[in-house]
């Protein structure tokens, strides 16, 4: 298991916030980025200041908020900065300040510090729907992709104006999400993944069910994991209240059934598949149409097997790379193995239900041919990517 903590190692970004209203969202943003183990520091323009302080950024990333292009002995803060940081993340973005990245302007230190940059620059645009969809800066943006920056959003929705449309920054947590994707290898790049993630809901009657505990935390971070590292992601998901991470195509599904099906439609055409779904092992055999009605006398139901997805995927002709889970509540090593030779599967991640269901962290063994590797506790994300790049090993070795 040696190297499987690389990505621990810190990402340092330069945070730079233009003026506008969506600039409270860099706080957030901030904080984010600094959980997923990022260093942050703030610069900021003039304009900023007017709708976010310096003390605000200051306090979160705990490192003093560059403003001025003289904050250091020889006027050097530009390159000191630029120097030092993995990428340059601008949020919000304005119309004003993509114009002037587009012409390589630089009359204050956050432009300066983009123009002296040796790293990669993202931005995302935040304005009024009328200046983002006003032809020249289109014709700005359209210049910063041609140059290598990428654009993150902007999304639609209600602008702080009042008016409704293209322009809003993207909220903080899918930037998060894209900025941290940036620093992560890409060596499934190209792949297809078929993901099952989340509880699945048999039905009684029309308004009762059988269901399990299972949030799909864990399937979802996955998903968000298996994104980062380039793959093109299907998310077949049970009933959830999570969102579906960004670039990933979500299937929404009810029961086991109708993710067997939406799993039987797809898997031909994926390279790995990742069972990570609670799949209720029994559905009732007749539900009702209508709500049962309350009674005194008790209740039988007959309970008839499901299909088994993982076992069915696993035994195709030409199946995918098959990985499947294991949530136990006692004996995790003995029926974890068990599973795997029994569904024939060359990975299966394994851990114990009562820490895991729920809960914003885990702790998994991996169970191969090989033997057990246990990988250490973190957060889902944390662990899904670790998670995911075992997985990408194995699929290369494996000649897929």
């Amino acid at each position: 298991m040696r190297g499987i903590m690389d990505q621990a190692s810190t990402k340092r970004i330069v945070l730079g916030i233009t003026g506008g209203i969506a600039a409270y969202k860099a706080a957030e943003l901030a904080r984010l980025l600094m959980k997923q183990n990022i260093d942050v520091q703030v610069a900021m323009t003039e304009a900023a200041g007017h709708f976010i302080t310096p003390t605000t950024m200051q306090a979160l990333t705990g490192h003093p908020v560059l403003l001025d292009q003289w904050q250091d002995d020889n006027g050097m803060t530009h390159i000191h900065a630029s120097r030092s940081a993995d990428a340059i993340v601008i949020a919000p973005a304005s119309a004003d300040f993509i114009a002037k990245l587009a012409h390589g302007l630089a009359n204050d230190l956050l432009s300066t510090l983009c123009l002296a940059r040796n790293c990669a620059l993202l931005i995302a645009p935040a304005m009024n729907r009328e200046m983002w969809q006003n032809p020249a800066t289109q014709r700005n943006i359209a210049q910063l992709a041609a140059d290598g920056v990428q654009v993150l959003g902007p999304d639609c929705g209600v602008q702080a104006c009042g008016e409704e449309g293209m322009g809003r920054m993207l909220e903080a947590g899918q930037l998060a999400q894209d900025i941290a994707a940036l620093f992560q290898p890409k060596p499934l790049a190209g792949t297809k993944i078929l993901i099952t993630a989340g509880p699945t809901y048999e039905a009684i009657d029309a308004v009762r069910g059988i269901t399990n505990r299972s949030s799909g935390k864990m399937g979802y971070a996955i998903a968000q994991a298996a994104h980062e590292c380039g793959a093109e992601v299907t998310l077949v998901s049970g009933p959830t209240a999570l969102d579906a991470p960004h670039g990933v195509e979500r299937i929404d599904v009810s029961s086991a059934a109708e993710m067997f099906e939406a799993v039987k439609q797809r898997v031909a055409d994926c390279g790995i598949f990742i069972g990570v779904a609670a799949v209720a092992d029994y559905r009732v055999a007749r539900p009702s149409g209508q709500k049962l009605k309350k009674s005194m006398e008790s209740l039988t139901l007959e309970l008839v097997p499901n299909p088994d997805i993982l076992a069915y995927v696993a035994n195709l002709p030409q199946p995918p790379f098959c990985v499947g889970f294991a949530a136990e509540s006692e004996n995790l090593a003995e029926y974890a193995e068990q599973k795997r030779r029994a569904k024939k599967l060359p990975l299966l991640v394994g851990n114990l239900a009562q820490q895991a269901i729920g809960a914003d962290d885990n702790e998994v063994i991996l169970f191969d041919a090989a033997g057990k590797h246990p990988l250490p506790r973190a957060d889902k994300l944390t662990l899904a990517r670790l998670l995911i790049q075992q997985i990408a090993q194995r699929y290369e070795g494996a000649g897929k």
